[in-house]
């Protein structure tokens, strides 16, 4: 079969190009499905493991919607013939590949009523907006809380704005700073959008003094201070970003805050004992969608499993300043 790989051919190469190889065709087995790749997103993710690589051929993708062709042994879930959607195992070969082998658990039957290439930006994303909020910060249906998504015109913050506007009664405040990222962040039902540039005065323009939960999609180091500022005594951050630089952490202390990372990759990675659940999830995003409370946020499709194709949406997802998700149809 095709895939598109990311190799070292010199070690003096400061990123891995990407090369159209020739592989075996995998065959499913145990709980795992072979999916034929109808369409791929990509991610910040993806350019990460790029830089990552070295001369052994990594086949990245980590967003995918296709066809089931065969099961493995022990999969009850899904069947040949489904059409099914999720975010892979950052472990094991990627989708920039003409089939996939894919744990049935962190895999579910894509929404009907979307095509396979708007299925295909909402796995990682979802499963990260998800987890985050409800696994991660443990927030309730109910509860009259405030939270704070620093990066909300981002593929993750743009799925979590509408993930809390949908299930849950919290107020959210958004970040964004261009005009068509603000706009962005409204459309999805953001209830406040702010500058990052100085978040606690726009805090403190909304007549808030601070706010109970913080969702951080961006810079870890560059917002740090100002969310330590923001947060309530006894309030929760949550991150996707690492820090390149070693945090001041008395400001959490002091506080008695708590600080968690959401790392969407930790269920499939460890095989965890709750594996199943991102499967469950991403069953009740199809729900979501289906239902008409949250849609996908595709903007932008490619036609075709090429270098040049996969190479463009790398450089804007490097860029920094993508709105919606860059998708890549076979």
């Amino acid at each position: 079969m095709k895939a598109i790989a990311a190799v070292k051919t010199d070690s003096q190469q400061p990123i891995a190009q990407l090369e159209s190889i020739e592989v075996d065709t995998p065959v499913a087995s145990g709980y795992d499905i072979l999916v034929k790749v109808a369409a791929v997103s990509v991610n910040p993710v993806d350019y990460k493991v790029r830089q990552g690589a070295g001369e052994e051929p990594v086949i990245l993708g980590y967003d995918a919607s296709g066809e089931v062709m065969s099961v493995g042994e022990s999969v009850t879930n899904i069947k040949k013939g489904d059409w099914v959607y999720y975010a892979g195992d950052v472990t094991r070969s990627g989708s920039n590949a003409e089939y996939q082998l894919v744990d049935a658990r962190i895999a579910a039957v894509k929404p009907t009523s979307i095509s396979a290439a708007e299925s295909a930006a909402l796995p990682l994303t979802a499963l990260t907006a998800w987890e985050a909020i409800f696994d991660r910060l443990n927030i309730t249906k109910d509860e009259k809380s405030t939270l704070l998504i620093i990066g909300g015109a981002g593929g993750v913050g743009s799925i979590a704005i509408q993930l809390l506007k949908a299930l849950t009664s919290v107020t959210v405040i958004a970040t964004a700073s261009r005009p068509e990222s603000q706009a962005q962040c409204k459309a999805l039902g953001a209830d406040y959008v702010i500058d990052w540039k100085d978040i606690p005065s726009e805090i403190e323009k909304l007549g808030l003094k601070n706010v109970d939960y913080i969702f951080n999609c961006n810079d870890m180091d560059q917002h740090w201070q100002a969310m330590g500022e923001v947060l309530i005594p006894q309030g929760k951050i949550c991150s996707i970003v690492e820090n390149a630089h070693p945090l001041p952490m008395g400001m959490l202390k002091r506080k008695s805050a708590v600080l968690v990372w959401e790392f969407m990759f930790t269920r499939s990675m460890f095989t965890t004992d709750d594996i199943e659940v991102q499967g469950q999830i991403l069953q009740e995003i199809a729900r979501l969608i289906d239902d008409g409370n949250i849609k996908a946020t595709a903007s932008t499709t490619l036609k075709g499993l090429t270098v040049a194709n996969i190479h463009e949406a790398h450089e804007q997802i490097k860029s920094g300043k993508t709105i919606g998700k860059w998708v890549i149809e076979y």
